[in-house]
């Protein structure tokens, strides 16, 4: 196979784990991390971390993004819901209802692929800047757009870096609480390494390479109390972020070996991100770290906080997490149920 690249971002992981890597970090989260998962579990009592999956509501934080549609199936023309089977045979009994569900996969509760996101850099030294994604894959050749005037939007296909790859490894390991709203309140908070740091020592927090990071923000409690008419102007300057564009947390993220960051915030990183610096930058710095260069996964609008107030009660910050994305193929994004034990 031709070499699809011979320099690779200062500080990524490109290649440290094969050439074809399509895990990027969660090749650390293996037998010995779900073992330290497991040892966390003390009381046996578990915690649903999704939102349900028509919030936020509407598509005003995101006009892109609507919430479900679910409908019938069609049977013989007529919906297949409450449908008696005696219209078929008058012997039976069965009642049966049957539907399907038109969903954008990264609406509510969500799993980043690293197909999500990637950049422009030049991977081959010729002086220009190629679309990439994590490890070298290429847009157009391994991530590949809808083509067709008749269908524009349709047969999207991330052959490289779907989702069903994170899906593969079932997505299960210690992860740590960090919680941002018991020190920051609910006012809009750019959370540096500074602040970061000082919350986690305050709160006796290690993280240690293969965990997975939740940061408790209260943004999706702010959701849930709008009951699915969310107010942009009231969530946009609403809750703590992280500062992406501060290098000293980037810099954390990249030694720490953390194999994910999850929020229950709109895009765990404040959006629109701070002004940057020169005349380049990521609008999402902190995405283009984590999913561009490091092969860091990104959960975005988990509910975590009725588990963060237990774990505080406790005076714990780890725990069990189960997380498996949909085994979707091709799929850039998606839905998740995640699973927290303690």
């Amino acid at each position: 196979m031709t070499k699809r690249w011979t320099r690779r971002p200062e500080g990524s992981t490109w290649g440290d784990w094969g050439p074809d890597d399509e895990l990027g970090r969660m090749n650390l989260l293996g037998t010995e991390q779900v073992l330290k998962g497991v040892a966390e579990v003390k009381e046996g009592r578990a915690f649903l971390l999704s939102l349900p999956l028509d919030l936020p509501g509407g598509n005003l934080l995101n006009p892109r993004r609507h919430p479900p549609r679910l409908f019938a199936t069609d049977r013989g023309g007529e919906p297949s819901y409450n449908f008696d089977v005696s219209r078929l045979d008058p012997r039976f009994t069965d009642v049966i209802s049957d539907d399907a569900a038109l969903i954008h996969l990264q609406y509510s509760t969500q799993w980043d692929a690293l197909g999500h996101v990637g950049g422009r850099f030049d991977a081959d030294g010729d002086g220009e800047a190629e679309a990439l994604y994590y490890n070298g894959w290429r847009a157009g050749v391994d991530v590949v757009g809808p083509s067709g005037a008749e269908a524009p939007f349709e047969g999207p296909q991330a052959r490289r870096l779907g989702i069903e790859k994170m899906a593969e490894t079932a997505v299960q390991g210690r992860a740590v609480m960090i919680d941002l709203r018991a020190h920051l309140g609910d006012g809009r908070t750019l959370v540096d390494m500074e602040i970061l740091g000082r919350i986690m020592e305050a709160d006796g927090v290690a993280v240690e390479p293969g965990d997975m990071v939740c940061l408790h923000t209260g943004f999706a409690d702010l959701i849930r109390g709008m009951a699915g008419d969310p107010d942009p102007e009231v969530l946009h300057g609403a809750c703590a972020a992280l500062n992406g564009r501060d290098e000293a947390l980037k810099s954390w993220v990249r030694d720490s070996g953390v194999v994910a960051l999850i929020a229950d915030n709109y895009a765990v990183e404040a959006h629109p991100a701070a002004e940057g610096h020169g005349d380049c930058c990521a609008s999402l710095p902190l995405h283009e770290l984590c999913l561009f260069q490091l092969g860091v996964h990104l959960g975005e609008l988990w509910w975590l906080s009725d588990l963060a107030a237990h774990l505080r009660a406790a005076g714990r910050s780890r725990f069990l997490l189960t997380a498996p994305p949909l085994n979707l193929p091709g799929a850039v994004g998606s839905p998740a149920s995640p699973v927290g034990t303690v």
